[in-house]
């Protein structure tokens, strides 16, 4: 008994020491940013394709992807939803907010593809370490054209069927970064790069989900490529309370500043 009594007191030392509380507990937090039903519905318009038309326009007219609202249910899809810490002169997560899984976790290749005159995806979220891979699978030459203040200018011509790998890994960047082809002027997207695990992309429905959130309070922030909910005093993010296994949040009404 001696003997496994030590042994659990050093296991309990270690994780102290590694900055772990073992009162943390952690929650999977869903909800769905949805466009306001007092607003008028956004209408998609053609985009002038003025470059490469038989194979652009080979499966039909391209459509502007700025704004995507699900006509079914509303649902706003490419919406980064993140927490930040609840003082606003905070910047980052104490160590002991951080999921301990998130510690195994590797670098990864973030794809971004265009296989049609349009990047898929238009929206990308990456970390630290992670390296950008823009691939060409098109039968026309693309260009992949950023500029970035922590991870450098790009420049560089993506050749037919090719790919191009950033010569660096990605370092946290506050901002989104965006990303051009200047061969083709119509296709853009935007990268987002945290330096927490704590952020999740709406999908076509406008849901989101981001698995192993501290419990306590915080700050959720809802960032489109048109801005951030809440305008200026929205970058700081909302108040929420995080607590229980699964945390089901009310719908998120987003005007995305549409004229």
């Amino acid at each position: 008994m001696r003997l496994l009594s030590c042994v659990f007191c050093c296991a309990l030392l270690g994780d102290f020491a590694r900055g772990d509380d073992p009162k943390q507990t952690w929650t999977t937090i869903k909800g769905r940013v949805v466009f306001p039903e007092d607003k008028p519905f956004p209408k998609r318009v053609a985009l002038d394709i003025n470059q490469d038309k038989p194979h652009c326009l080979g499966k039909g007219v391209i459509l502007d992807e700025s704004v995507l609202v699900n006509p079914k249910n509303r649902g706003i899809r490419n919406v980064v939803v993140f927490l930040r810490p609840l003082k606003t002169d905070e910047k980052e997560f104490a160590a002991s907010q951080i999921h301990p899984d998130d510690a195994k976790r590797k670098p990864a290749e973030v794809v971004i593809d265009q296989p049609c005159c349009m990047f898929v995806n238009r929206v990308t979220v990456a970390r630290p370490g992670d390296t950008i891979v823009v691939k060409n699978p098109a039968p026309v030459p693309h260009n992949f054209f950023w500029n970035s203040a922590n991870n450098g200018d790009y420049n560089v011509a993506i050749p037919v069927r090719g790919d191009w790998k950033m010569e660096k890994p990605l370092v946290a960047e506050s901002g989104a970064i965006q990303y051009k082809c200047t061969i083709h002027g119509w296709m853009t997207g935007y990268v987002r790069i945290f330096d927490h695990p704590y952020f999740a992309v709406t999908d076509t429905d406008g849901n989101f989900e981001i698995k192993n959130a501290p419990d306590g309070q915080f700050r959720i922030v809802f960032w489109h490529e048109s801005g951030v909910r809440g305008g200026a005093k929205g970058r700081f993010g909302e108040p929420i309370a995080i607590a229980g296994r699964t945390m089901e949040m009310k719908p998120t009404d987003f005007d995305i500043g549409l004229k």
